[in-house]
């Protein structure tokens, strides 16, 4: 299965990426270099439907990208090992330049001492500014000045390039690029991961679906399954597909247009799907679905899973307008989603406030969060199928309006 990695970082190092890149086999490398880090959020998501994999320079751009809740696929960043050091601090060495007293930013300080430590260096004059989540180049700059100007640092090493551009014009800078080695392994593990993924798309479905007699049109409903149809004795019928098919048929397991389509022709419909590692396994959660949805109503169908997850779609035409979430619904999206149930009933309150719609500001305000992890809530109910984007608002000003969103809780 081809696997296509979109490398984020500034033009220099993305060239050197794809270059060692194109000596692996196993994924095509696409360059997304940007002028500044700050473009980082813009540029993954306008390649959204082009790559299937990312992997980020270094660790600003990728807690950058994946801070705002863009990145939605396998992604990975490249890290700065001993060995990177190491040569840079040799070539200081041999250019005369005093190696006891520099100041290095982004590493970790345990990792830089042992460095250091295993090379026979004092570390006494050693000045490190390990990364943090909002970590940026003025106070990159900023850490590497006050190294210089009150604790005497000769040499500033900086793993980010707009920190570099500054720094080069006041004192003796070095700019940390990866290994060879740190690109190969780490490229090595992304692509694993990523067919790691798509192989999980590929789990077994298989289906049982329960009508009160025959159906003339269920052969041509299941076509959006992409699934083979097999009639079974006592008025049921086999159907055989795939995890990600599934997922696509079902909107991520919201709602169940099959379901809809055999609830208006029968008084009663049932489906059970099993999701499962082999087929034994994906017959046995089929059966459990399948009995699960008899329970439900006569109308259901019910999507297990191997860890015990039970996902109830009942049809959408339903009488009445759409029920408020019980105690089980709210858990449900919870984990379709990868959220806090907690965070989701907190936020069903906000809903109920603005039934017009919901910014990323609106959420950050009401569960006291920075924008940016609201932004990352609303992506993820976004792709579990429990949020809506309405469009932009524009309130005046400059900048990108921001999306409004209509929950579904």
């Amino acid at each position: 299965m081809p696997v296509t990695i979109g490398v984020v970082g500034p033009e220099d190092l993305v060239q050197r990426v794809t270059a060692v890149g194109t000596e692996m086999s196993g994924a095509t490398l696409t360059a997304l270099p940007y002028r500044h880090e700050s473009e980082t959020v813009e540029l993954v998501e306008s390649v959204q439907a082009d790559v299937t994999a990312f992997l980020f320079t270094g660790i600003v751009p990728y807690t950058t990208a994946t801070g705002a809740g863009v990145v939605d696929r396998p992604a990975m960043y490249l890290s700065y090992d001993g060995a990177t050091l190491l040569r840079v601090l040799v070539e200081l060495l041999r250019l005369g330049h005093d190696v006891t007293r520099i100041s290095v930013d982004t590493l970790q300080r345990s990792e830089l001492m042992e460095t250091l430590t295993e090379a026979k260096l004092p570390t006494d004059h050693v000045h490190v500014l390990p990364y943090r989540p909002g970590l940026g180049s003025d106070d990159i700059v900023a850490f590497h000045r006050a190294a210089r100007d009150r604790h005497g640092a000769r040499v500033a090493i900086t793993c980010l390039g707009s920190a570099y551009h500054v720094l080069e014009r006041e004192t003796h800078t070095v700019r940390l690029a990866p290994s060879r080695f740190s690109i190969r392994s780490t490229l090595q593990a992304l692509v694993l991961t990523t067919i790691g993924r798509e192989v999980g798309d590929a789990q077994v479905v298989l289906g049982l679906i329960e009508l009160p007699g025959a159906d003339e049109g269920l052969a041509a409903d299941v076509v959006s399954f992409g699934a083979s149809l097999t009639p079974l004795p006592g008025d049921r019928h086999l159907m055989v597909t795939t995890r990600g098919l599934l997922d696509q048929a079902t909107a991520q397991f919201t709602r169940l247009p099959l379901l809809d389509r055999l609830a208006a022709r029968h008084p009663t419909a049932r489906i059970g799907f099993g999701v499962g590692r082999t087929a034994a396994e994906a017959e046995s959660l089929a059966r459990r679905a399948l009995n699960r949805a008899a329970s439900v109503g006569a109308a259901a169908g019910v999507v297990a899973m191997a860890d015990d997850v039970d996902i109830v779609i009942e049809p959408s035409g339903a009488a009445g307008p759409p029920a408020e979430p019980g105690a089980e619904s709210v858990p449900l999206l919870a984990r379709r989603a990868g959220l806090n149930t907690q965070t989701l009933t907190r936020l069903r309150d906000l809903v109920r406030e603005r039934p017009d719609g919901l910014t990323a500001h609106d959420v950050a305000v009401h569960l006291a969060v920075q924008q940016r992890t609201a932004r990352r809530i609303l992506k993820r109910l976004e792709r579990a199928g429990g949020a809506t984007p309405l469009g932009s608002r524009q309130h005046g000003g400059t900048g990108r309006p921001p999306t409004v969103y209509r929950v579904h809780l």
